[in-house]
């Protein structure tokens, strides 16, 4: 039984996840990021530890893309604020376990608990709404106020391509 899940999270960890999101998108991330006036937009690479740590606490797997990005640029903008363990300064010092565990307490007994039981809060809009990814790999917004769902994109690849522009 160890063994099947150190194989299950060796597969989480193996290099042909790391390829999931595209290089030409990653380049152009690590482009704009790693430009010296956009430091404080990029946070520390996500090790596998907290990774697994913060999956485990969440009783969730994170989506590969998902993996890939905060690896290599921990808590990052890329069009919105993508939080995980340390994030940039600008992105501010919320985790993905913390937005994640406070939105659960937050949404206890609405449409959204249920969903948010079983996925993970990657970021926020800017009226406090959480922005989540799913057991699918969906990224949704969840309304506070009318307690209504949208779909923003179908993977968080998507999202990132769909939000990221460089300025």
């Amino acid at each position: 039984m160890e063994e099947a899940k150190m194989a299950q999270k060796l597969v989480i960890f193996g290099k042909e996840d790391m390829d999931d999101m595209k290089k030409e998108l990653v380049e152009r991330l690590k482009a704009f990021l790693y430009r010296e006036d956009n430091l404080s937009l990029v946070g520390i690479a996500a090790s596998q530890e907290e990774i697994a740590s913060a999956q485990e606490r969440l009783n969730v797997s994170f989506h590969a893309d998902y993996v890939h990005f905060i690896q290599t640029f921990g808590g990052a903008y890329a069009g919105l604020a993508v939080h995980a363990f340390s994030n940039g300064s600008s992105i501010g010092k919320e985790t993905v376990v913390e937005l994640t565990l406070e939105f659960r307490e937050q949404f206890e007994g609405s449409p959204f608990a249920e969903l948010l039981e079983s996925s993970y809060v990657i970021s926020m809009d800017g009226s406090g709404d959480p922005i989540i990814i799913n057991p699918d790999g969906q990224v949704l917004i969840c309304y506070h106020d009318n307690g209504e769902m949208k779909q923003l994109a179908d993977s968080f690849e998507a999202l990132i391509e769909d939000c990221f522009l460089e300025w």
